[in-house]
């Protein structure tokens, strides 16, 4: 928790940190233009955010769980002390002057968190299969949008015509194996 606080100071503002990576980004990426490289500086940084929410959790539920507390508690605990520090870490951000504290990343901190205690709680296989399931839907439906959005814009659907089609298809496929199954 010490070391995702001490993220909280100015050190590790977006300004501080676009001035390492829009260099890095623009040398490993050249065919990248100015806006490219910073989108992809804040996806690179929410990306950080749910990464160290999840070892965050990890290591809550590691811990608690060295001491003899049942697993499903110690997911339950784990995530309530991530969730904690991200409020705490957020809260922290809006008094320091070079940082915002943000709602938005609590969520996103929040579901790092998840994200580790879930196979912890679920047991491994469980959980690939339900968010095996989220994707999959995520793929129809979210694709069948873009597509729609694209063929209106008159920029045809590239990919989407046969992604959206097999990620619908592994669903039925999906539900009928499950149906048999039940």
């Amino acid at each position: 928790m010490a070391v995702v606080l001490a993220m909280s100071s100015a050190q590790f503002s977006a300004d501080n940190t676009g001035s390492v990576l829009h260099p890095l980004l623009a040398w490993l990426l050249p065919w990248l233009t100015p806006e490219h490289v910073t989108v992809l500086h804040g996806v690179m940084r929410k990306a950080a955010h749910l990464t160290e929410y999840a070892v965050l959790a990890a290591l809550w539920f590691r811990a608690f769980t060295r001491s003899a507390v049942p697993p499903s508690a110690a997911a339950w605990l784990a995530l309530v002390a991530s969730i904690a520090c991200a409020v705490v870490d957020e809260t922290h951000q809006t008094f320091v002057p070079t940082r915002t504290g943000s709602a938005g990343d609590v969520l996103i901190d929040s579901l790092g968190a998840l994200a580790a205690v879930l196979p912890a709680r679920l047991g491994f296989w469980r959980a690939a299969e339900a968010t095996t399931g989220v994707l999959l839907w995520v793929a129809a439906l979210g694709g069948a949008v873009l597509l729609a959005l694209g063929v209106a814009a008159g920029a045809g659907g590239g990919v989407l015509w046969l992604t959206v089609p097999l990620a619908s298809a592994l669903l039925i496929y999906r539900r009928r194996k499950s149906a048999t199954r039940g």
